[in-house]
């Protein structure tokens, strides 16, 4: 493979606190960790329980889940029994709910300090969380700003945002309380962008981020690529989350891919797919959507190339760790530049799939072996 770092590209962080949830390290020099949020109803615990296996299956870091009211309190208790990864709380308007979810063990807070009651019920959950460590994100998100932000700023503008976020954070601060992380959200990439450039000058938090609302998993995928790669080529996200109106187990994979697309983090294969021309002689569109399917379940970053004809296939099969050629019926797989085996089109899928899973189970193994002392 040819060397990428002539282009000097570098992702400079902001430097920022690091806080923990629970064991996840967020901000300072830690990845980029990847979140997605549960869309199950959380009074469901069997639902709930199994979609969060699917989440961490898929990569997810941490996981947000909406705690409404007492029976999704009771939920949650159990819910956190069963599940090994860091749970954050979603709360909004009864601070009872936050202070109930600090009971049930979970490893952060969500919540609008604004929008829970009086500075007294603010305090109560701030003490709480300050005891057991337990961090607090602020989420500011345009489509609920308040409402003197609004009149003052004529409307939901990203100086309205980031003043709505230093406004929560300094009632944080004033309680003494600094394990922080703050969101700031908007559907459209530009006010969000603008909203985190603001916010920046003012604070040493880490930043949750994204594009909320982004859509479907075609435009909101688009969406959220575009606004997380200007977010992270200026330092602008310590933790990120893809919002889509798709299972989360989507926005976990796309958010990896968007990560591993700009070289910060890697999970899973790099697939470089043909987009199939005439001259493609196999049924392409059914072998790749049917490889890629099959080769979800890979945790180890590999290069894998699915090309369909003769004239861009073997260049492309070749650079890649391992690849697939196809052409008239046929398809021939290379490994590490080198021609492997030749294959039928009916055996190309379940054949190449296995060669792709014993090669990455193998790079396993290396990558484990050299890193013991």
């Amino acid at each position: 493979m040819w060397n990428k770092d002539y282009l000097n590209l570098s992702f400079v962080r902001r430097k920022t606190r690091k806080i923990k949830i629970g064991d996840v390290v967020i901000g300072g020099d830690a990845p980029i960790v990847v979140q997605s949020m549960t869309k199950t109803d959380t009074r469901d615990r069997r639902a709930t329980i199994s979609q969060i296996k699917r989440m961490k299956e898929a990569g997810c870091e941490i996981v947000r889940i909406a705690v409404p009211d007492e029976e999704a309190v009771e939920a949650l208790g159990e819910i956190r029994k069963e599940v090994k990864i860091p749970i954050i709380a979603d709360i909004h308007f009864d601070y009872r709910m936050a202070l109930a979810s600090i009971e049930k063990g979970v490893d952060g807070l969500r919540i609008n300090p604004g929008n829970i009651g009086k500075k007294a019920k603010v305090k109560e959950v701030v003490l709480a969380a300050k005891d057991k460590a337990i961090p607090i994100r602020i989420g500011v998100n345009s489509g609920s700003l308040e409402k003197d932000l609004l009149r003052k700023y004529n409307g939901a503008t990203p100086e309205a945002m980031a003043k709505s976020a230093l406004r929560h954070v300094r009632i944080l601060e004033d309680l003494e309380f600094n394990l922080i992380k703050i969101s700031l959200k908007a559907s459209d990439i530009f006010r969000t962008l603008k909203a985190y450039q603001l916010l920046a000058e003012e604070v040493d938090y880490p930043f949750h981020s994204g594009i909320t609302e982004a859509g479907g998993i075609i435009s909101g995928s688009v969406k959220s690529s575009i606004g997380l790669a200007l977010l992270l080529s200026q330092g602008l996200a310590d933790t990120i989350r893809v919002s889509l109106t798709a299972q989360p187990e989507e926005e976990v994979r796309v958010a990896f891919l968007i990560l591993s697309s700009l070289g910060l983090r890697s999970r899973g294969p790099n697939i470089i797919s043909c987009p199939i021309c005439g001259r493609c002689e196999v049924d392409m569109f059914k072998i790749s959507a049917e490889i890629e399917k099959r080769l979800a379940s890979i945790k180890e970053h590999i290069d894998v190339a699915v090309m369909g004809c003769v004239v861009n296939g073997p260049g492309e099969a070749k650079e890649a760790d391992i690849g697939l050629a196809c052409g008239k019926g046929i398809g021939v797989i290379f490994k590490k530049g080198k021609l492997l085996r030749r294959l039928e089109e009916g055996e190309i899928v379940p054949e190449f799939v296995k060669e792709v899973k014993s090669f990455a189970k193998k790079a396993n193994k290396l990558k484990t072996k050299n890193r013991k002392p």
